[in-house]
């Protein structure tokens, strides 16, 4: 019986004392596991923390300027490899800008398409499209290694935009300037012919129908030589020649017959200024188209 009872709680006590090793092992063993867990979560926290640091001071450093704005400056035709400080800031960019491009060209950067305008760091949105139609690249030359010495180098041609002579031009020469189609380069022919010729070329912005911007795009490739303007005789002409003139309406082709029948004919261009209705302006703009 004393052997019995001893089996029996043998049998009872040794699997319990044999599970509280294993279990306070399987502790330990978990243990180590978290303090490594812990371990390599701080590790990996630590480089979040500086990869974030990192993104960060890369994005100050090489961050893009937003909203870089610019000014609607004056347009006119420029070469950006020779441009001056001044010519843009003319053109509307700021200081910042302009020494940018002037500090690149220096460094033997060049410009030989207008598109290469928009490589250059910092330059405003819109810019390049208000002024990609006044870029004359005129001075680069490009070119490429030969292979051989009795081959030629490749030279860039160089682009020169045409001047258009407007007392001498027809509509095929004035259709192949920018803006202008078949209408409009009627009404200036028509508006010369009614003129007798141009003598400034300022005049062709007086044309009924040409918008101000188009006549600013034209304006540096037009050219005036006014030797041959058509000229109204102010001593014979009639009240009906007179008037037919654009720049003279019926009252004052009526006034000037009225003065030379009752003052006798003009000796000089200068008594047209003794009518009441010439004024200095007046008389600037229509002594062209007059003579003796």
């Amino acid at each position: 019986m004393f052997l019995f009872v001893v089996a029996v709680s043998g049998s009872l006590l040794l699997p319990r004392m044999f599970s509280k090793q294993q279990e306070a092992l399987a502790l330990k063993q978990d243990s180590v596991l978290v303090m490594a867990m812990d371990t390599l979560v701080e590790r990996q926290a630590n480089r979040k923390d500086f990869s974030h640091d990192q993104k960060d001071d890369y994005s100050y450093r090489y961050e893009t300027s937003q909203g870089k704005s610019f000014t609607n400056g004056e347009l006119f035709y420029f070469d950006p490899n020779t441009a001056s400080l001044n010519d843009w800031q003319r053109l509307g960019l700021n200081e910042k800008t302009s020494r940018t491009i002037l500090k690149y060209v220096s460094k033997g950067g060049k410009f030989y398409k207008p598109e290469d305008l928009q490589k250059i760091w910092g330059m405003p949105e819109g810019f390049y499209e208000r002024v990609k139609a006044y870029v004359t690249i005129t001075s680069v030359r490009k070119t490429y290694p030969s292979y051989s010495d009795n081959k030629p180098v490749f030279e860039r041609e160089e682009r020169k935009p045409a001047v258009v002579q407007i007392n001498e031009a027809d509509t095929s020469a004035l259709i192949a300037l920018p803006g202008i189609g078949s209408k409009l380069s009627a009404r200036i022919i028509a508006f010369r012919e009614k003129l007798g010729g141009f003598y400034s070329v300022d005049q062709i912005g007086e044309t009924y129908g040409l918008p101000d911007s188009t006549f600013q795009k034209i304006k540096a490739r037009l050219q005036v030589d006014g030797s041959n303007i058509r000229k109204i005789n102010v001593n014979t002409a009639t009240k009906d020649e007179l008037k037919a003139h654009p720049y003279i309406r019926w009252n004052l082709a009526n006034a000037i017959v009225e003065y030379r029948n009752q003052h006798g004919a003009f000796k000089s261009l200068e008594d047209l200024k003794n009518i009441v209705l010439i004024d200095e302006a007046t008389f600037n703009k229509i002594n062209h188209y007059l003579s003796l």
